[in-house]
């Protein structure tokens, strides 16, 4: 077996600096120009979003030497979202930087550029940087902790092998979730295609306020903490769980409800809509019989809608809501009200598109059918991420 040594970052590389914001130097960012790259603009694979880019003239890029990139750069998140890491490729540049994201320049040719980006994400890495913040409320990395990062450094031959094995998972693992979103634009596009753009409502049907067809409307509880806890057997649905016209049941919080009137307001029932009033408005779900069944209650970010289903199927209206059309409604109301957030008045006034309800349910059935889909997607997207963590462990850990 392979004797690995270690070694600090700053053993291998060429420089380890980091950028500065341009308006400290008297610079303003502008519409065309260098690149000026904040990790925002990078997806998950490390890719570049040109949409995100901001830009800086090229007098700034000179004064701004230290961090003008290369080719082969590594970047790496040091403030704000510790720990993410991206790649500068060719196509990229000219471009610069801020001080939130080590440059990280390895010319080393015994050094495999991968595999370093690899195990800059990998528990040896992550690891460190949690010990550091042990007392911390808001972790900052300095350059100097960068430099100080350990990591092992096996024969390039080998580095060569784990990187090009863990690419082929994360290949697959992207694929997969490539899969899930053309799957989601596919419920909307249907949206679109049976109902037409509900900004626009080119079939002309009736619209409405939501108060017309409200049966129950409540807000969620306050000061449950109390009552939440890990061998919980009853579920309590908080602002994390509610999206994209979804309920998701990971990490959902284990609560024991009090038997009193304020847990039977708020105990949901299937086909409950729940929309978020707060911090992220506008994102919905639908309780399922599963999550029903379970016993569940919701907090106070959210409002549970009962709705008359004779006339809205409550998915048809999350995926209005979630349209354009509904959240310009709900920027529009947090815009006007006093208070950040949303009250009863605002849900009650939202104005919905109401189709008959038999295209509704012939939407919902179209729904339910790629959801079988997803649901096959999403277990082999899991499987690919539990190999993906497993290797991480064996590797790295």
């Amino acid at each position: 077996m392979e004797n690995i040594r270690r070694v600090q970052l700053s053993e291998i590389a060429e420089l380890i600096t980091k950028g500065t914001t341009p308006t400290t130097l008297g610079y303003e960012f502008q519409e065309e120009g260098v690149n000026f790259l904040k990790i925002e603009c990078f997806d998950e694979k490390g890719g570049l979003v040109e949409s995100k880019a901001t830009h800086i003239s090229n007098e700034c890029h000179e004064r701004l030497k230290r961090s003008q990139l290369k080719s082969g750069d590594i970047l790496f998140s040091i403030a704000g979202v510790i720990g993410r890491v991206a790649s500068v490729t060719e196509d990229m540049l000219p471009a610069n930087t801020n001080q939130a994201l080590a440059i990280i320049r390895i010319s080393d040719e015994q050094v495999y550029l991968p595999y370093v980006k690899l195990i800059l994400t990998s528990p040896i890495v992550i690891g460190q940087f949690e010990r550091k913040k042990q007392g911390v409320a808001q972790l900052n990395l300095s350059l100097k902790d960068i430099n100080e990062l350990s990591i092992p450094l096996p024969s390039k031959k080998k580095q060569i092998e784990i990187a090009e094995l863990f690419a082929k998972i994360i290949n697959v693992i992207s694929k997969r979730k490539e899969e899930l979103k053309a799957l989601d634009d596919l419920i909307k596009a249907r949206f679109v295609e049976m109902f037409g753009n509900p900004r626009i409502n080119p079939r002309q049907y009736p619209v409405s306020e939501l108060s017309e067809y409200i049966e129950f409307l409540t807000s969620g509880s306050r000061g449950w903490a109390k009552y939440c806890i890990d061998d919980g057997t009853e579920w309590f649905i908080t602002i994390k769980n509610v999206k994209d016209c979804r309920i998701s049941v990971e990490n959902m919080q284990s609560v024991n409800a009090p038997n009193n009137a304020e847990a039977r307001r708020t105990k949901v029932q299937e086909g409950d809509l729940l929309i978020s009033i707060t911090a992220d408005l506008g994102r919905t779900g639908v309780v399922t019989k599963e999550i029903a069944e379970h016993g569940t209650y919701i907090n106070q970010h959210l409002i549970c809608i009962r709705l008359n289903k004779a006339i809205l199927n409550p998915l048809y209206v999350a995926y209005f809501m979630e349209s354009t059309a509904g959240k310009e409604q709900f920027e529009s109301k947090n815009q006007s009200a006093v208070k950040a957030g949303l009250n009863f008045n605002s849900i009650n006034s939202l104005r919905i598109m109401v189709p008959p309800i038999s295209i509704q349910e012939e939407f919902v059935s179209f729904v339910k059918q790629v959801d079988k889909s997803k649901i096959v997607v999403q277990k082999a997207l899991d499987e690919a991420q539990l190999l993906f963590d497993s290797l991480m462990q064996e590797y790295f850990g």
